[in-house]
């Protein structure tokens, strides 16, 4: 499913990680969250991430502020940055441990989005970290084909 309204995204991901599959999961939210994601203001995926405890999935520091327009009591429940549980099913969940037990992967937050239903979700997917040269890799490529399209672009006019 093709995320069509994009909260927020987590570009550092691609950068420290190799992607090997991506999940789609729901989110726990509690009182005005949803109405604070809707904001997309100081929304942050970037120094999260996901783990398996007692058989649930769980997004750990996160930040989502609290909705400024809340009536009194929506935001008191929950913290900024409080564990969020993530809704997939227990097989996935299985299959998720194996890898990150077997295989030495991590378990990275993607993007944050609304689906076509107006469901909040989380992509999130199942990485290995790159190495320094990898890293250095991925910036030689990223450089060489943006002068590419330069040239491209200066070939055109």
């Amino acid at each position: 499913m093709s995320p069509t309204n994009i909260v927020c995204d987590n570009r550092r991901a691609r950068y420290f990680y190799h992607i090997e599959s991506n999940l789609e999961a729901g989110i726990v939210l509690c009182g005005a969250e949803v109405k604070s994601l809707r904001n997309k203001s100081g929304i942050s995926i970037a120094e999260a991430y996901a783990t398996i405890e007692k058989g649930e999935l769980w997004l750990v520091n996160s930040h989502t502020p609290e909705y400024k327009f809340a009536a009194a009591g929506y935001n008191n429940d929950s913290s900024p940055r409080r564990p969020r549980k993530l809704l997939i099913t227990k097989r996935e969940i299985k299959n998720i441990s194996k890898n990150i037990h077997r295989e030495g992967m991590t378990i990275v937050p993607l993007r944050i989005y609304f689906n076509h239903k107006g469901c909040a979700k989380i992509s999130i997917g199942i990485a290995k970290g790159k190495k320094l040269h990898d890293k250095r890799e991925a910036l030689r490529k990223k450089d060489w084909d943006r002068k590419q399209q330069r040239l491209v672009i200066r070939r055109n006019k």
